[in-house]
């Protein structure tokens, strides 16, 4: 009989571990997710800096989960959000945050910031924001602290094994080449060249990531520059989409892909995944009611036509349902939006990624 109930005991013993383990092993198993890139992906790393490009005031934020700005370009989640709900972790906080210490770490980390490109040179009217090459340097810095909490060869695995996002290429036109007419670099490059320049330029930058441990990385392209209400504001007549603007993504994107596909082939697997944000945002832009959106034209929050003049701020015209609105902003899109495009991340056709969505990566991944 006390056999009986010594085994019984040890039966729930058991079980207890095997629920205290369970709980644990989201922290120590999830696969960690690296962010880079612009005002797209930036969850907050500008708040921490002396710049003009910041979200960190109302209205940005009103749909947030402490209907408080945090930084992200949005009304409420961006794309990493929501992507790290989607393969069930918890949002990864900004690199400069203070949060960003022990077990978080594990998590991954946020290197975006607002207004840079692939160019050093694009974004400099923001003054002090984190270029790309030093968001790598962060990305150094990161892998050392992680190698200091689990270990060198731990630390190794969970950077190989880990989610990449990077988000780079459309503040190279916005932000630089259009920017103001007969700017520098349109008087240096014309469009097609500018464009093959900045290729070549990414390459290396994504070349730089893989060397860096990156293993799997989604890449996306520009989305239709020329459709969002800053561009349709300034540069159209009757509110159409701006002309060089949409060549200036006829032209990247392809070449993106092109260039992407190459360096898979380099390295003998699909490391680079190309996202093709550009046809994911066009289908709810040509037919906005078919997504439940009112307008794709017209920003929720801003003033001047189609609200695309300048900031968003707490004096801007705002719309009351967000989830009408593809825009939040003059240039970002609205939660709605993000949620719609991160569908696509996740189980879109090969029209939206190259060479597969990300449910295939987690699939295929989840067997080695």
């Amino acid at each position: 009989m006390d056999k009986i109930i010594s085994m019984a005991n040890s039966s729930v013993l058991v079980m207890v571990l095997m629920a205290l383990l369970g709980t644990l092993a989201p922290l120590t198993e999830a696969r960690a997710f690296f962010v880079f890139g612009d005002s797209l992906v930036d969850s907050g790393n500008n708040n921490y800096l002396v710049t003009s490009a910041r979200a960190d005031s109302p209205p940005y934020g009103i749909d947030y989960p402490t209907h408080r700005a945090t930084g992200r370009f949005s009304n409420g989640l961006n794309i990493p959000d929501i992507i790290s709900q989607t393969i069930k972790s918890e949002s990864t906080l900004p690199y400069l945050s203070p949060q960003l210490t022990g077990k978080k770490l594990l998590v991954g980390a946020n290197f975006a910031s607002a207004g840079i490109g692939i160019l050093n040179d694009t974004g400099i009217q923001f003054l002090n924001i984190i270029r790309i090459y030093r968001q790598l340097e962060y990305f150094q810095q990161y892998q050392q602290k992680l190698t200091a909490l689990v270990g060198a060869q731990k630390a190794r695995g969970i950077v190989n094994q880990a989610l990449v996002l990077i988000t780079l290429g459309g503040n190279d036109f916005v932000n630089n080449y259009y920017l103001v007419p007969n700017s520098a670099r349109s008087r240096q490059f014309a469009l097609p060249n500018y464009v093959r320049y900045l290729i070549s330029e990414y390459q290396k930058i994504l070349m730089r990531l893989y060397k860096l441990g990156a293993r799997r990385v989604l890449v996306t392209g520009t989305g239709p520059m020329g459709c969002v209400p800053a561009e349709r504001a300034m540069r159209s007549r009757n509110g159409e989409c701006a002309a060089e603007l949409q060549q200036a993504s006829a032209l990247f994107n392809p070449q993106l892909v092109q260039m992407l596909q190459g360096l898979n082939k380099k390295f003998h697997a699909d490391v680079f995944i190309a996202a093709n944000t550009h046809e994911m945002h066009m289908d709810f832009i040509t037919d906005p009611q078919a997504f439940g959106f009112t307008t794709s034209k017209i920003a929720c929050c801003g003033q001047g036509p189609y609200n695309g003049l300048g900031l968003c701020t707490v004096l801007s015209n705002l719309c009351p349902n967000r989830g009408q609105y593809a825009f939040w902003d003059a240039f970002h899109p609205s939660e709605k939006a993000n949620r719609l495009i991160v569908q696509q991340i996740m189980t879109g056709s090969t029209m939206y990624m190259n060479p597969m969505n990300l449910s295939t990566i987690m699939a295929l991944d989840s067997r080695t």
